[in-house]
């Protein structure tokens, strides 16, 4: 039994990397997907490619990092599909850096989208969610959230909170409203993040990561397995990693 047809699932940083490869993956096992990232181009192009598999979609172009418009996101899903059963918090920056550096911009741009975007979705969905006696909240963090490695500093402080607010999710709102919280945490996946980092002091670190990266599709069936699962059973942390990772 497929407990993800027919699911209306809402996926963050949609119009690339583990994003797309997930809406893309949930739309062919027959969930309703919506799309959500700032480009609209690119999230336009996958709509049309999941419809012309046979799959359902739509998009709203979304600056996750805004909470009028992560709360815009979550109503235009209920304007098109009448519900939200799965909230997939998947946006984020991974800008390496090293303390000596100081790149406070960056450091804000991760904080504003790794962690304040997490918790924008989490306040539209909630009250949703409750109403419907069920539904899933599926935060993608990292091996950063478990372990912190050579220039990952802020971005792991990001992902370790993020994991501190899905377990706190658990406790006081799986138990009592029947809404999954999941922490899924990927290790390296080739998606190109490497191509936005500007330290140059990191370029060490990103050569031995880059070595190892899998695809994102990986990511993607992991978070499926996740899905597919009914209101009352849970997977709590799920790691997928690279095999010769070390972290």
């Amino acid at each position: 039994m497929s407990y993800i047809k027919d699911k209306v699932i809402v996926v963050t940083g949609a119009s690339g990397g583990i994003g797309k490869a997930t809406a893309e993956h949930l739309a062919k096992e027959g969930a309703k997907v919506v799309l959500a990232a700032r480009n609209e181009k690119e999230l336009r192009g996958i709509v049309q490619e999941i419809e012309g598999n046979g799959g359902v979609a739509t998009f709203k172009a979304t600056d996750i990092s805004s909470r009028d418009e992560v709360s815009a996101l979550i109503d235009f899903t209920v304007d098109n599909y009448g519900r939200v059963d799965t909230l997939i918090n998947n946006a984020g920056l991974m800008l390496f850096s090293k303390w000596d550096n100081a790149h406070v911009d960056e450091w804000e741009k991760m904080i504003n989208l790794n962690l304040k975007g997490v918790l924008y979705g989490i306040a539209a969905v909630l009250p949703k969610m409750k109403k419907q006696g069920s539904g899933q909240i599926i935060n993608v963090g990292s091996v950063a959230g478990h372990a912190v490695g050579e220039g990952h500093g802020v971005y792991s402080a990001t992902k370790y909170a993020t994991r501190a607010i899905t377990e706190s999710l658990r406790k006081e709102i799986s138990v009592n409203h029947n809404i999954q919280a999941v922490y899924v945490s990927p290790g390296v996946i080739a998606t190109n993040w490497q191509d936005k980092v500007t330290d140059k002091d990191v370029s060490s670190v990103l050569g031995n990561l880059n070595e190892v990266a899998i695809a994102p599709e990986h990511v993607a069936e992991t978070i499926a397995f996740a899905v597919n699962k009914p209101s009352n059973v849970m997977i709590n942390d799920i790691f997928v990693t690279p095999t010769k990772q070390e972290w």
